[in-house]
């Protein structure tokens, strides 16, 4: 199951697109990797990474939406959390599962569906609201 981006998930904000690009291109090399059978060894990268990047990109995406005084940044900050919860939860599985199968499976699914439920559902209407300022 991977997924590639598409204007249709652009915000409209150039630098939230980009760093969403990233996210994708990281999930594809993740889908790539269990294709190839070596997503176990990926896998620990791949966490990190996503550890890390997530943290960012959040940190930057809402200080972004304060600096215009988004109205739904409080959602966004829970959904946020959330998913920053499931992840600590996916490296908590791997790390005391060695990196089973089910674990990789999870991880590429759940990037997946972040990445397109929450683009589509939720960041997209923080361009709207930009566009609409």
């Amino acid at each position: 199951m991977s997924i590639a981006w598409t204007p249709n998930l652009s915000v409209g904000v150039d630098h939230i697109d980009d760093q969403h690009k990233i996210w994708f291109e990281k999930a594809h090399a993740l889908f790539e990797a269990g294709k190839e059978k070596r997503a176990k060894e990926y896998i620990k990268t791949m966490l990190d990474f996503l550890d890390e990047y997530t943290k960012k990109h959040f940190k930057d995406e809402e200080a972004f939406m304060e600096e215009i005084r988004y109205p739904e940044l409080e959602a966004q900050k829970k959904a946020h959390a959330s998913f920053v919860e499931k992840l600590a939860k996916l490296k908590s599985d791997y790390e005391e599962t060695g990196g089973s199968i089910l674990v990789i499976l999870n991880a590429n699914k759940m990037v997946i569906d972040w990445l397109t439920n929450h683009i589509t559902v939720m960041d997209k209407k923080i361009g709207q609201y930009v566009k609409n300022r």
